[in-house]
């Protein structure tokens, strides 16, 4: 079993900027890919940015040049750098690990949610 611990979210006033931060423990042999999806009431649940073992990123359309994903190693940890921010970020961000390069549903692991709320 993998456990995922977030942090960092938090009220913020639009152009603000806030970090998230992810930390997987347990039973870990390697981790292929992690990244943070967010959902806002009544939408389904998008992808906001990932990171491959190899440091690739990709980003959604909506937050490119605004936000950050790295990765710490040693630490097992992922971070989200969010700045600029827009009321339309607004949402619970879900931290999300996979275990294989090809997973399973037994190989991806899903955080709690951390609510970011962006509003004057």
């Amino acid at each position: 079993q993998v456990q995922l611990v977030e942090s960092g979210g938090g009220l913020v006033q639009p152009g603000g900027s806030l970090t998230l931060s992810c930390a997987a423990s347990g039973s870990i042999f390697s981790i292929n890919y992690m990244g943070w999806y967010r959902q806002a009431p009544g939408k389904e649940r998008e992808l906001v940015a990932s990171i491959t073992n190899s440091d690739s990123t990709n980003y959604g359309d909506s937050v490119k040049g605004r936000f950050t994903i790295s990765r710490d190693n040693a630490k097992n940890t992922v971070y989200l750098q969010m700045n600029s921010l827009k009321p339309e970020d607004t949402g619970v961000y879900y931290c999300n690990v996979r275990t294989r390069i090809i997973p399973t549903t037994r190989d991806i692991y899903w955080g709690q949610g951390t609510q970011v709320t962006v509003s004057a």
